[in-house]
């Protein structure tokens, strides 16, 4: 096992919590219409095209067309998006913090839209920390393709063996075992400081507890 020199971290369910379904609970009740709506209509394929960077408009026009009756709801996902962001998984918070105060070579590679994104730098001022993000959004790629690892450690200077990647979603925790890199699935922080020190990662005290908004 190559030592450690660059630690990666994707954003949605690593660091901000992340749920489609908070505000349609809200906004379609029954639970079979909501899960319908959200696995047949405004569904996760459909939503990694504005990750790759469809507009929303666009995305709404294609849904809408095909799903008219839905207009209203299909047009509350971006209009509410916020709601799916609720707060900070807040002990991965720590762990950045620590990596970073420690010394460590830390950056970011998310699937995420890039005007979401924006909104969620201001939101969360300390995803600035990263001494570099790649933003699906941004560059026209998303996880798990190859040309996104390949990209990213391309423009970060990466030793893809050297690389370790934190990433909530099995397939794309293998598609950067496939690119070279060292990769583990985050599951929860505490599994992620046991993980950080097998890989011989230090920086981090596991004792350490701070909250986020």
């Amino acid at each position: 096992m190559s030592e450690i020199q660059h630690i990666v971290f994707d954003i949605g369910n690593v660091l901000l919590r992340w749920d489609p379904e908070l505000p349609f609970r809200r906004l379609i009740p029954d639970a079979a219409e909501r899960r319908r709506f959200l696995t047949e209509i405004c569904s996760p394929d459909w939503n990694l095209e504005q990750d790759r960077g469809r507009s929303w408009p666009d995305a709404e026009a294609e849904r809408i067309d095909r799903f008219p009756e839905h207009e209203a709801m299909i047009r509350a996902w971006r209009a509410n998006w916020h709601e799916m962001i609720p707060g900070s998984i807040e002990e991965t918070t720590v762990i950045l913090d620590e990596l970073v105060s420690a010394g460590q070579d830390v950056t970011a590679l998310t699937n995420f839209a890039d005007d979401t994104f924006a909104e969620a730098l201001e939101r969360f001022p300390y995803l600035r920390q990263f001494r570099g993000v790649t933003v699906s959004g941004q560059v026209g790629l998303v996880k798990p393709e190859p040309e996104i690892y390949r990209l990213h450690a391309e423009t970060f200077g990466l030793t893809p063996a050297a690389t370790l990647f934190f990433d909530d979603t099995a397939v794309n925790v293998e598609a950067a075992r496939q690119a070279g890199w060292q990769a583990e699935r985050f599951v929860d922080p505490a599994t992620m400081r046991a993980d950080l020190a097998r890989h011989g990662v230090t920086g981090h005290d596991a004792d350490s507890v701070s909250m986020r908004a």
